[in-house]
């Protein structure tokens, strides 16, 4: 960026030349918001998905292209075909919207057309097993590392405003906002735009108008598709190309098109634009201004522009998608829990005796895991309230207990209680939004939450050690070393998950337990007979996170060394996969999920390796078209 800013004949370069030129610079990160952004926007309006998986799309597009310009090859999930030594620019770029397309149309046809009639958070959640399910394929196919881009676009300078700005950034500008143009043009003023803006709202209307819904939905997913598969290409040299950075540029995206209300493109683009644009600014602030924090704000700032533009409203229209259909699978009265969890215990037990090396760590991975999809249950399946954080929260407490033994000196059982609280309150705090968010609304924060907690918290070398991680003692009682791959911390792990099981089996029959779902099923009704809301839904919160800070606890204890990929975004992805695999709304499903967590016995007896979140992300799509109540309640209709 230096090389374009030019001294005046004092030798110094004013503040003002200084500040229009990293605006001006952030206009290629603004440029990706906003393709991502007008197909968030394209595909709502015409199917009411809020898409996360669009980054992704993105990516996986984007590796395409450079794969085809370096090696001559096009990369698909299902194979490789080597079409030459030299790929010209044009080929390789039609041939890399092709397959977005392709992505597109499968992804409407296969996953989100037996969706059209479901609530909307069932698409959401289907949305997110596509998201983890491009992702993978991307590591398998190309690698966990990112890949250096060539220039796509011209970046000579050019003068503007009296200063040399690169020539790529005005004109990726220009392409976003020629295709926003576009865009508002067609579902403004032709008869196929009015049916597809008409096609979410009344179907039944525009299939006797002559038009088919389905041939108006696939088009716009496809259209969507290209647009964010342009987008990854034009902007990756700018942005770099990152299997994870890039897939999680969905988050911005999607905070521009919240400020777009979902129904505006010209917003969406503008705000795009402008969020990159003060984003590149920051940096120049945290650089030259001695007291403004040196990390967070920038990551920090779509967050913000989230929950700002659903507390003025934006969020109506979210909550209009989902409407009355918005239900979640049957949460069934626990039955036999005496009989049931001495059965667990005595099979746990055999389980943890029996085992030994990787195959008992499997499975104190597995019971670990299981507590993590309790702390599921108790948030979406019980209280309606979905995170895509969970981790985040187990992340906190893993790290505070880190701190606590090794820097406090704080024994144990009494850290990991200590850790647990500690990530209650974080619960509370990220609960608070959910007074205002609902559904997919408080999804959508939570997911940008997670992003920023990762990034500003997790990365940290001051609070957690930030690659080198944060190293977590063994536990001991009475002066006993528990080691984390003996039997004794399996019994441990197992009497922790057996005890919280069925405290919340009890929980579940209870009255409180009753004003959860109250508050699950209808909220005003749920009022109408005197349940405080506020609280229940709080309360829900900071119990999920207690219960989510206990497994991060233990995790810590099982690994020994924390680092802030154990508790990442595509980790807490990986945990609402299997969580909804296993059954959402009931503790059976938290303990079949268990068995199927990344690391977990399941995968780990099957010996999937790397293709774990592969297979969980499609696991996740199948059940949510297939079977909403899981493995153990395929048999149920959701209510």
């Amino acid at each position: 960026m230096r090389g374009y800013l030019q001294p005046n004949r004092e030798g110094t370069v004013r503040p003002i030349d200084r500040t229009i030129v990293f605006l001006l610079l952030g206009l290629g990160a603004g440029a990706v918001y906003a393709s991502l952004g007008l197909g968030l926007v394209l595909v709502h309006r015409v199917s009411g998905v809020v898409h996360v998986a669009h980054g992704a799309v993105a990516a996986y597009v984007a590796y395409v292209f450079v794969e085809l310009r370096a090696a001559g090859d096009l990369v698909l999930p299902v194979g490789r075909l080597h079409l030459g030594d030299e790929v010209p620019f044009a080929v390789a770029f039609g041939l890399a919207l092709v397959v977005a397309a392709a992505i597109g149309l499968l992804a409407y046809g296969l996953v989100f057309r037996p969706l059209r009639a479901a609530p909307a958070l069932a698409g959401l959640v289907a949305s997110v097993g596509l998201m983890a399910t491009v992702q993978a394929l991307i590591v398998l196919r190309f690698g966990p590392s990112g890949r250096p881009v060539p220039a796509v676009l011209p970046a000579e300078p050019v003068r503007l405003l009296g200063n040399d700005v690169p020539r790529d950034r005005l004109l990726l500008a220009a392409v976003v906002v020629l295709a926003g143009v576009l865009l508002w043009a067609v579902h403004r003023f032709t008869r196929f735009g009015l049916a597809s803006r008409a096609a979410s709202d009344d179907t039944p209307g525009v299939a006797l108008l002559g038009w088919s819904p389905d041939v108006l939905s696939a088009t716009n997913w496809v259209v969507a598709s290209v647009l964010a598969g342009a987008g990854g290409i034009l902007v990756a040299p700018i942005t770099g190309l990152d299997p994870v950075t890039t897939t999680l540029l969905v988050v911005p995206a999607l905070a521009a098109a919240l400020v777009g209300r979902l129904v505006s493109f010209g917003a969406t683009v503008a705000a795009a634009l402008a969020l990159g644009m003060v984003q590149s600014v920051l940096l120049l602030v945290q650089d030259n201004v001695s007291w403004f924090p040196r990390t967070g704000v920038r990551e920090a700032l779509p967050l913000v522009v989230i929950v700002v533009a659903l507390a003025l409203g934006a969020g109506a229209r979210l909550a209009r998608a989902g409407g009355a259909r918005s239900r979640l699978p049957l949460a069934d009265r626990p039955r036999h829990v005496g009989a049931l969890a001495l059965a667990g215990t005595v099979v746990g037990t055999i389980g943890v005796l029996a085992l030994s090396g990787q195959d008992r760590m499997a499975l104190v991975t597995s019971l670990v895991g299981a507590l993590v999809c309790l702390s599921i249950v108790v948030l979406t399946g019980w209280s309606g309230q979905i995170s895509l954080a969970q981790m985040a929260f187990a992340g906190v407490a893993g790290f505070s207990l880190s701190r606590l033994a090794t820097g406090a000196g704080v024994p144990f059982p009494v850290a990991p209680l200590i850790a647990s609280i500690l990530a209650a309150g974080a619960g509370l705090v990220v609960g608070l939004p959910a007074l205002r968010a609902r559904g997919v609304s408080l999804a959508v924060v939570t997911l940008a939450g997670a992003v920023v907690v990762e990034e500003v918290v997790f990365k940290s070398p001051t609070l957690t050690g930030g690659f080198g991680g944060s190293r977590v003692p063994a536990p001991a009682l009475f002066g006993w070393r528990l080691d984390p791959s003996g039997p004794a911390f399996g019994l441990l792990v197992l009497g922790v998950l057996v005890a919280t099981a069925v405290a919340l089996a009890r929980l579940r029959v209870s009255g409180a337990g009753r004003r959860l779902l109250a508050v699950r099923a209808n909220e005003r009704s749920a009022a109408a007979v005197g349940v405080d809301v506020t609280a229940t839904r709080l309360r829900a919160f900071a119990l999920s996170a207690f219960l989510a800070g206990g497994a991060g606890a233990l995790l810590g204890y099982q690994q020994g060394q924390l680092s802030f990929g154990s508790f990442g975004v595509f980790v807490s992805l990986a945990y609402l996969a299997v969580a909804y695999l296993g059954g959402i709304a009931g503790i059976a499903g938290a303990l079949v999920g268990g068995l199927l967590v990344p690391n977990g016995l399941a995968f780990t007896v099957l010996d999937l390796g790397r293709y774990q979140l592969l297979v969980s992300g499609i696991g996740l799509m199948v059940v949510t078209v297939l079977a909403p109540g899981g493995v153990t309640g395929w048999r149920r209709r959701p209510r």
